[in-house]
């Protein structure tokens, strides 16, 4: 999830939703590579913010729509193909208070990153340094003494997740 802080509160942190693709026709529009689920509900969480040159500065959207399975945006002064291009691999983000709440058993994946990771003996496995799409399920990478991958499958891998003391127990057998 990029170069984000891990705050003490979830809800003041900056996630990221999505980044700018190649740009769409001649007239400033750009494709939006969502990491929301479904892609188009990045349009709902709002206001956004662009990371050009290390710096985040906020970004208005003058229009979006969805077209067939891509998101397409034309953010205010972008008016040719060449504004557009410019534009291509800034990630964007917003502020998480702007996201909904998770329902029980779901987490936002930026609420995981640092966290510790213990198996259900209470053997420190490391903190979760991301979290990857496999297709089938997603996966935790954990680095610790070495690189973990462990199944982010909750109820049956994942047996608990605290984020406010900073732990998720996870019932996997060590392959060391």
């Amino acid at each position: 999830m990029g170069a984000q802080e891990k705050p003490s509160k979830p809800s003041s942190l900056r996630v990221i939703v999505g980044r700018v693709g190649g740009a769409f026709g001649v007239k400033g529009w750009a494709r939006i590579h969502s990491a929301t689920d479904p892609p188009g509900n990045i349009l709902d969480y709002r206001p956004w913010q662009i990371e050009r040159g290390g710096r985040w500065a906020a970004i208005d959207i003058a229009d979006s729509k969805i077209q067939g399975a891509e998101v397409l945006v034309r953010f205010d002064g972008c008016f040719d193909r060449e504004a557009a291009i410019a534009l291509r691999g800034c990630a964007l983000a917003t502020d998480r208070s702007c996201l909904p709440e998770p329902e029980e058993g779901e987490f936002y994946w930026t609420d995981l990153i640092g966290l510790s990771v213990f198996d259900r003996h209470g053997v420190h496995l490391g903190e979760v340094e991301r979290l990857m799409e496999t297709g089938a399920n997603d996966v935790m990478v954990i680095t610790g003494d070495r690189q973990r991958l462990v199944p982010f499958l909750f109820g049956d891998v994942v047996r608990s997740v605290e984020i406010d003391s900073g732990r998720i127990v996870v019932d996997w057998q060590l392959d060391d």
